[in-house]
């Protein structure tokens, strides 16, 4: 995606934020953040990411009920065992996510297009690639599950502090183009 350069000199500062601010304006600006290799990026916004994740369980549930139909009528037509059909179901909720990661390789999957957002890599903000279904995987099932999980310890009157280090970032691709356009890259 390519923008043409602004039309108005670019002041002569020194901060990048501040020249960011000029192109792309004080609210976005505030989310401008940088790759572990320097290089300046534009952080999706919340509700942003949360609608992605949203659509993207939302295809995810509806696969699994895709599948948990198809084994009902091959459940019927087979004369499958409950155990070997709660087998099936259980493996369902772990497939599904993966194989839709497979179409996701470059992270874009139909969240992200519908948001304008990329999931890339916190590194470098490369492409996620051969780990895309891994990534599906942590989304769909392991993220609510870990929800849950703070939410439950939280009311039971424990605390989870939040850690561990983040690999992938969801980057606001136009405003990132605009970024880059505007010759801000570091």
């Amino acid at each position: 995606m390519t923008a043409p350069r602004p039309s108005w000199p670019l002041p002569r500062q020194d901060s990048a934020k501040a020249q960011a601010e000029w192109v792309l304006g004080p609210r976005t600006a505030k989310r401008l953040a940088t790759f572990g290799d320097g290089v300046l990026f534009v952080e999706a916004r919340a509700g942003v990411q949360f609608l992605a994740w949203l659509v993207d369980f939302v295809v995810f549930v509806f696969g699994v009920a895709v599948g948990f139909v198809v084994l009902a009528g091959v459940g019927q037509a087979v004369n499958l065992d409950d155990g070997v059909m709660v087998l099936i179901l259980l493996a369902l909720l772990f497939l599904v996510p993966l194989l839709y990661g497979l179409c996701y390789r470059n992270g874009r999957a139909l969240g992200a297009v519908l948001t304008g957002t990329q999931l890339v890599r916190v590194a470098d903000g490369g492409r996620i690639g051969g780990k895309a279904p891994w990534a599906m995987l942590v989304r769909t099932i392991l993220m609510p599950l870990l929800l849950f999980v703070v939410i439950a310890g939280a009311l039971a009157g424990g605390g989870v502090a939040p850690g561990g280090s983040q690999v992938r970032i969801s980057v606001d691709v136009g405003a990132t183009g605009r970024l880059r356009a505007a010759g801000l890259t570091r």
